[in-house]
């Protein structure tokens, strides 16, 4: 619809001014395809440019913060929060039990919980390293990306935000496991598996997003 009203409006200027239009049209239409002829534009320019715009699009529809953040690259301290974020869903995974068992004090009851579950994947603090960290994410497609890693990033992206909510679903889920109907603590472990297993897609999505950021120049 919007090109059809560019078109009417260039029609309407056109008639109204003659020969004189007919004469700037067709240098433009010279300097256009002497431009598309150059060889200067490179492959990782028209990315950058297609994600820019995209992000911007996407940001400032769904959520003005990170309209705000978008267009310009991240700071050396926002880049080491994912990195500091990934090693921190390692160390989760590599002690998932210890991590995810609560034992009251002096020697009493220990029980399985999830919630440091939701604090390593950014949930529960404003200090958590991959607190908001889509934020970071908008701000590097506005770095030099090495073009074969941008499909991979996006793709990241969307992994993480899928493995971040499925994740956090299960460990929520799985604190109450025990208590509703039909529950017991063979639920609590089953729900807190499938956490574990979302947490791996998430560290999987952060890997892939880490060798992004190194491929820029």
């Amino acid at each position: 619809m919007m090109a059809a009203l560019c078109l009417s409006s260039a029609q309407g200027f056109t008639v109204q001014n003659g020969s004189s239009t007919s004469r700037q049209s067709s240098s433009a239409l010279q300097m256009s395809s002497t431009s598309n002829n150059e060889e200067g534009v490179s492959r990782r320019t028209i990315f950058q440019s297609a994600a820019a715009l995209s992000v911007a699009s996407i940001a400032s529809t769904f959520n003005p913060e990170l309209a705000v953040a978008a267009g310009s690259p991240p700071t050396a301290a926002e880049l080491a929060r994912i990195k500091t974020g990934y090693d921190g869903l390692t160390y989760l995974l590599e002690n998932f039990e210890a991590e995810t068992t609560v034992c009251r004090e002096n020697g009493g009851e220990c029980k399985r919980d999830a919630e440091r579950v939701r604090k390593y994947l950014g949930l529960r603090s404003t200090t958590d390293p991959l607190f908001q960290i889509e934020k970071v994410f908008v701000k590097v497609k506005y770095m030099d990306v090495d073009p074969d890693e941008i499909e991979s990033f996006f793709e990241a992206t969307e992994e993480w935000n899928t493995a971040q909510n499925m994740s956090n679903s299960m460990a929520f889920i799985s604190q109450f496991a025990e208590y509703n109907p039909g529950g017991g603590k063979d639920e609590v472990l089953k729900y807190l598996d499938e956490a574990q297993k979302q947490v791996i897609q998430a560290r999987g999505a952060l890997k892939k997003i880490l060798k992004a950021i190194e491929s820029a120049s």
